[in-house]
């Protein structure tokens, strides 16, 4: 039988050993580590909500009201009228009939799958979808098929080959992020849709580090490109941008009531918070409204600063080997900067990177600093 400290010996050998880092909460952008204030260019919490005041003020509402446990599940006693508030205005900023959140992204992702996908049904990926969608995938039943990462003409083939060999009640599932988690860069959604559409296909788009940073109101980059009743399944998480916890899925009527009577792990969890919903719908708000257009306006400056060609918050800096990879964020951590290597297997083999993401919290100044300390590391 297999030690497990054989295998965390090869992890450490393999540069590939993680350990948890207690940190402190501060002001974004700021964190504590070790009694240490590090500039952090790691968070996901793109528009600086997570400590806004108004998100914070709704979570202490909602638990005096509520209490701190919706105490059931949502099909038991815990659907609580927050949980509806909040679908209900998720499904109106998505254009949708209607929408189902969950306690995490990743119980979104896995849950919807799982209950959309069955035998003898297709589903199809981008080779660079996050792990959660890649676990959702697995554990269903369908035939899972990958195409090169936004490879159109593969994808195309993948249709054509579905259709052939499915029959009249096969569904085939396209499934993509609109900003890609680790690469920063979009997906060729029109195109995507447009092959979808011509082969009838159903489309799930996760965007997930699109929202509150894409649109008019901020709903993503299903909305910027005015896609969004073409579009089965918006997908997305309340946790980054929105400053909260949770994810989503947005889509027709009849398929929310699908997933609300099959998805494992919608039915069989406890229902979120009444605190995280209180802030979700809070931060939904604000990113909907004048403020969050005006938080999305010093995000763009900001990275027009760090890279003007940037088409996401997320600007991966590619280092190659694990080795390098930790080298040179310990450097970061050492001059003050929080950016973690990013290493196999969230990533490929000799691809290890620091994986940077700017926010509205930064300043111009924190992102001069940050540029010449890499210019000083030669990245």
């Amino acid at each position: 039988m297999r030690k497990p400290e054989e295998e965390l010996a090869a992890l450490r050998e393999a540069e590939l050993l993680r350990e948890l880092r207690p940190v402190e909460p501060a002001q974004p952008p700021l964190l504590v580590v070790a009694g240490r204030p590090l500039l952090n260019f790691s968070s996901n919490d793109y528009l600086g909500l997570s400590q806004h005041e108004e998100l914070k003020q709704a979570a202490l509402e909602a638990t005096e009201r509520f209490g701190t446990s919706s105490t059931a599940s949502r099909l038991i006693s815990g659907s609580l009228r927050l949980h509806h508030d909040l679908e209900e205005r998720l499904a109106d900023l998505k254009g949708t009939e209607a929408a189902l959140t969950f306690s995490t992204g990743y119980a979104a992702a896995v849950g919807t799958l799982t209950a959309l996908l069955e035998k003898d049904d297709v589903v199809i990926l981008d080779k660079l979808c996050h792990a959660s969608l890649i676990d959702g995938a697995r554990q269903s039943a369908a035939t899972l098929r990958v195409y090169p990462h936004n490879h159109l003409d593969k994808l195309e083939r993948l249709l054509l080959s579905a259709r052939e060999k499915g029959g009249a009640h096969t569904r085939v599932l396209v499934v993509t992020e609109s900003i890609f988690s680790m690469e920063g860069d979009r997906a060729p959604l029109r195109e995507i849709v447009e092959l979808t559409e011509r082969h009838g296909a159903l489309l799930l788009v996760d965007e997930a580090h699109a929202i509150g940073l894409l649109g008019a109101s901020g709903q993503g980059l299903v909305q910027e490109l005015g896609l969004q009743n073409r579009i089965t399944f918006q997908m997305g998480t309340l946790g980054k941008a929105v400053g909260s916890a949770g994810g989503y899925l947005a889509s027709t009527r009849c398929w929310i009531d699908l997933l609300l009577n099959g998805a494992r792990s919608f039915i069989y969890s406890t229902a979120p918070p009444p605190a995280q919903a209180a802030a979700s719908l809070c931060g939904l708000e604000i990113i909907a409204s004048r403020a969050g257009a005006d938080l999305r306006a010093k995000l763009w400056n900001n990275l027009a600063h760090f890279k003007p060609t940037a088409t996401s918050a997320i600007v991966p800096l590619v280092v190659g080997e694990n080795e390098a990879s930790l080298a040179a964020a310990q450097a970061l951590f050492e001059a003050g900067f929080l950016a973690p290597a990013i290493r196999f297997p969230t990533v490929p083999r000799g691809t290890a990177r620091l994986r940077i993401t700017i926010s509205a919290a930064h300043e111009i100044s924190h992102v001069r600093e940050l540029l010449r300390q890499l210019r000083t590391q030669g990245l």
